[in-house]
């Protein structure tokens, strides 16, 4: 797994990555620890901020309090799944246009359909091939 994980891919700046002075934030919203660890630790490298939510109504309170650039939700959290927690953050105006990733371990068009109904932009499946995430997200922060 780790060798799908490490692209090998790294930012040599944040100006190179989102054409501004200051780095992308990332919500970064997942429940297992070890995935949490893996991902921020990537994303980091790549160039991000990333700040760190372990369930539903958590990442709704940081989206709100960090504004981030794009978030990447798990959809099976503890308190609020992921799934109600988009929902809950699409609702708020400044969140309209901000980029969604679903992350799941599902591979089901089922669980597409309800993530993108829900509000997300885009879907990921795990384990994440992180060159896939990293084209992901630089596709939906429009750059």
């Amino acid at each position: 797994m780790r060798s799908e994980l490490n692209s090998g891919y790294e930012r040599e700046s944040t100006e190179t990555m989102t054409g501004q002075d200051a780095p992308v934030t990332v919500l970064l919203v997942e429940d297992t620890e070890d995935n949490r660890f893996m991902m921020r630790r990537l994303l980091e490298m790549s160039g991000y901020r990333v700040v760190e939510a372990t369930n539903g109504e958590e990442a709704v309170r940081l989206a709100e309090a960090e504004s981030p650039g794009l978030i990447l939700m798990d959809l099976s959290l503890p308190i609020i799944d992921g799934l109600a927690a988009t929902r809950l953050i699409r609702k708020l105006p400044k969140f309209k246009k901000i980029p969604i990733i679903a992350v799941s371990a599902h591979d089901t068009s089922d669980f597409l359909s309800e993530a993108l109904e829900a509000g997300c932009n885009s879907y990921i499946t795990k384990p994440i091939d992180f060159s896939e995430l990293e084209q992901l997200i630089v596709r939906e922060l429009g750059k």
